[in-house]
């Protein structure tokens, strides 16, 4: 879903230890600037890279501000679902592009999000049944996610695709994944991600 890289100025948003950055820059990217708002994140990717075209800082999407025209492209990989204001954020990502500027971000799809606890049960041949509690409920969700509390901001499949409509944005494409026969042969285990998609990906457009 990614435009080609060379040549294009990219902010990264959430690049936690800068893989795509690094990635990026491989691929010729001009210029990669990575935002996280974890201090620690940030020294790990600061240490892990050498390219001197990779700058990251850390920041708060959530107040988070751009210069105008400064990038060709915006990368967010798994963070837009933390983010309590989205439509502050698309609108200023799509003032920092120039016109033709790609969006490309991934967030937990919403269908995901949606289930409370419990979070599925089982049917009478042993699968998983994930129930849709609460999908039209929209906002704060508490769960717990390699930590205890941690708040992520559940949206409708609507809503975050109207989000970028009325900030101006253009959809190109979207992805609702799931695994291919080659990777269910590879891990069985992943047979329940049939069931309900766990990942939303969106291309954009300004």
């Amino acid at each position: 879903m990614l435009p080609e890289l060379g040549g294009r100025r990219i902010v990264d948003l959430g690049c936690g230890f800068g893989w795509f950055a690094r990635h990026a820059a491989g691929q010729g990217a001009k210029s990669v600037l990575g935002f996280d708002i974890s201090e620690r994140m940030i020294d790990r990717a600061r240490h892990e890279t050498t390219d001197p075209n990779i700058r990251y800082e850390i920041a708060d999407l959530e107040a988070l501000n751009l210069p105008p025209a400064s990038f060709d492209l915006a990368y967010s990989s798994l963070a837009f679902h933390y983010i309590e204001d989205s439509g502050r954020l698309a609108a200023t990502i799509h003032n920092t592009f120039a016109p033709g500027g790609n969006f490309v971000f991934t967030i937990e799809h919403p269908i995901y999000m949606a289930p409370t606890k419990p979070a599925w049960t089982m049917d009478e041949e042993g699968r998983r049944i994930w129930p849709l509690n609460g999908y039209s409920r929209e906002g704060r969700r508490t769960t717990d996610w390699l930590a205890k509390g941690v708040v992520k901001y559940h949206r409708t499949l609507g809503e975050t695709l109207n989000t970028l409509i009325y900030n101006d944005f253009s959809i190109r494409r979207i992805e609702e994944w799931r695994p291919n026969g080659a990777q269910l042969g590879a891990h069985p285990e992943w047979a329940e991600e049939m069931d309900r998609p766990m990942f939303l990906l969106i291309a954009a457009q300004r």
